[in-house]
């Protein structure tokens, strides 16, 4: 947020020139902290931030990748990306990188043996035993891997993770992070920045589904009830989204039997449902999320959806 501010401070500060000047300082304070897409974007307005951009060290140290970037990712990009941090990267995301492979992953941590943060979610061409492979050459080092998300990797069993928190342990702050742990709710996860994982106090984002078996992210309930389940050790609904649907908006568990419609397909529970606006025709909401579904309606108040929108559209 105070990123935010200050880059769009530095803006209003420049359009009110009235001649071309420098860039205003903010600019370059801000530059070790953006993703990929704005960071090359930055590079592209003006010859000083094109030099600090090519030339320092510092907003390279953490790479993220992020749509659209992510879609047209290969090895061989994200390798000549990765070597601008002379062997000191410190944190790689890559959120649905497809076209990364274990061998590109590989070749960039030979060369950056210091990631602390290995972030990997929906990376589809990554295989189990290359993030295995990954994690040994990571655990080498001697502080270790402190946050690795991995959710999405196809494959992925019980004894591959046990391996993989088998190289995590290698890490002595482990015991730290893991006091800080707090419970990972469904709403709050959907809107969580990959490189925060670690605020919730957990080194991996997978885990064992008590339901069903499967490796995947598993999530608590802030029912009351359910919390009172699993003080007492009992798993209550503490599962993975597959065995149990919860709510977009609070994240709790909703039986089939409750659930409500909605113009995104989204799942809400009853009291969601009731307290969010509706559409002035299908009187079905939408979730926070898809906000952008909600056409304003002219000549009354309220809105309406999409999809009644495009269907007005067609009888007229």
């Amino acid at each position: 947020m105070e990123i935010a501010k200050s880059m769009e401070l530095a803006t209003r500060s420049h359009k009110r020139s009235s001649f071309a000047g420098p860039p205003h300082e903010a600019l370059f304070l801000v530059l070790a902290y953006l993703p990929l897409f704005e960071l090359l974007s930055m590079s592209e307005v003006c010859r000083s931030l094109r030099d600090a951009v090519e030339k320092d060290v510092l907003p390279w140290l953490n790479v993220i990748v992020e749509r659209p970037l992510s879609l047209r990712l290969s090895d061989e990009i994200l390798m000549k990306i990765a070597s601008k941090a002379n062997g000191r990267l410190r944190t790689l995301v890559l959120m649905y990188c497809a076209k990364i492979t274990d061998d590109g992953l590989q070749r960039v941590l030979d060369q950056n043996p210091l990631i602390s943060k290995l972030h990997i979610p929906g990376c589809t061409g990554l295989t189990p035993d290359g993030v295995i492979r990954a994690l040994q050459k990571l655990s080498e080092c001697q502080d270790g891997l402190k946050s690795l998300w991995i959710n999405g990797i196809a494959n992925m069993k019980k004894e591959h993770l046990e391996r993989l928190q088998f190289y995590l342990q290698t890490n002595q702050k482990l015991p730290q992070i893991q006091q800080t742990r707090q419970p990972l709710l469904y709403h709050n996860y959907r809107r969580l920045r990959a490189y925060r994982w670690e605020e919730l106090g957990r080194v991996i984002d997978v885990e064992l589904c008590p339901k069903c078996n499967e490796v995947r992210v598993v999530f608590d309930c802030p029912r009351e009830e359910c919390k009172r389940k699993r003080e007492n050790s009992m798993t209550g609904c503490r599962m993975c989204i597959f065995c149990i649907p919860r709510c977009e908006e609070c994240g709790k568990c909703v039986e089939n039997g409750d659930l409500e419609e909605t113009v995104c397909a989204d799942t809400l529970c009853l009291h969601c449902w009731i307290q969010l606006p509706k559409c002035n025709f299908c009187n079905k909401p939408c979730c926070t999320q898809h906000a952008n579904m909600q056409i304003a309606s002219t000549g009354s108040i309220g809105w309406i959806c999409s999809v009644c929108h495009d269907k007005s559209d067609d009888f007229e």
